[in-house]
């Protein structure tokens, strides 16, 4: 028997993934004490069953102790198993040790969750220089790939696509949405001088004049890389891109500059935000199935 149990803010990501597996959608009672620690109790029977716990990792440090609390007390509790379904997964981007003393985050962040969980569930984390979770994380990993969906959506929604992805790294990812919504595609070039300066050059567009182009990306963040290639399309009498990214990070203010310069902004829900058109549930589902 699976209980899929919410952390705070997932609850409905966790409702989708109780009904399509027909399993129990559990309970959990938190708050916070006035000292600001925090109360953690399973308010639901899991055991001898395998809980999932949902906890989408955005804003990570407010989240990762509670976590941490539910899956030990989901264990003392009885429960058979304790995975996470991480449909953002926090912490993938320093993965190396690039001036001296730095915390390489992403292996430390993956050690402390393994410590913790029978295995993690995610949807396309953010990686650099890891080739595979399995580098970083000692329990199992299954990963979903958000950019079919994308593809799909494009497809459906957009006359005349013309699929930009934001970097050379983007390259293959960009084919495969280009791919499933049957268009062409393009890659800009992106060099980063900080974490909210980046510069982005597009290749000519001629060709594609009379399209409507869609920008790609697996996260937006700053939106920085989004906002500049808006800018320079508009250089170029295009029409109002559509922006589209699998995880809605947003830093302050970032979406509404985005909705200002382009047709739609439209994201996945692996993160909540009001940009959300593409549901991730069906593939979280048959990850846990596997």
């Amino acid at each position: 028997m699976r209980v899929i149990l919410p952390m705070p803010d997932n609850e409905t990501m966790a409702r989708a993934l109780a009904r399509r597996l027909d399993a129990e959608l559990g309970v959990l009672d938190w708050r916070r004490f006035p000292d600001q620690e925090a109360y953690v109790r399973i308010a639901s029977d899991v055991r001898d069953k395998h809980v999932h716990i949902v906890c989408t990792l955005a804003n990570p440090d407010a989240k990762i102790l509670t976590l941490i609390f539910a899956a030990a007390a989901a264990r003392e509790c009885g429960a058979q198993s304790v995975h996470l379904v991480a449909p953002y997964l926090a912490y993938m981007r320093q993965d190396r040790r690039f001036e001296p003393g730095e915390a390489v985050s992403a292996t430390h962040f993956a050690r402390l969750l393994s410590q913790h969980f029978d295995s993690l569930i995610t949807v396309d984390p953010h990686l650099h220089r890891i080739g595979d979770l399995k580098d970083v994380f000692s329990i199992p990993t299954r990963v979903g790939a958000a950019a079919p969906l994308l593809g799909d959506w494009i497809g459906r929604n957009v006359d005349a696509p013309l699929i930009i992805g934001p970097d050379q790294e983007s390259e293959q990812w960009a084919a495969e949405v280009a791919r499933r919504a049957g268009a062409p595609h393009v890659v800009a070039s992106k060099h980063r001088t900080g974490d909210e300066h980046v510069r982005v050059e597009m290749p000519d567009l001629a060709t594609w004049s009379s399209r409507r182009p869609v920008l790609v990306d697996d996260i937006i963040s700053s939106g920085r890389t989004m906002i500049e290639a808006s800018h320079l399309l508009a250089a170029r009498a295009m029409a109002r891109p559509y922006c589209l990214a699998i995880h809605a990070v947003f830093a302050a203010g970032a979406f509404d500059t985005l909705a200002r310069l382009t047709e739609r902004v439209v994201t996945t829900d692996t993160i909540a935000h009001a940009s959300n058109a593409i549901s991730v549930s069906d593939t979280l589902a048959r990850l846990i199935e596997a």
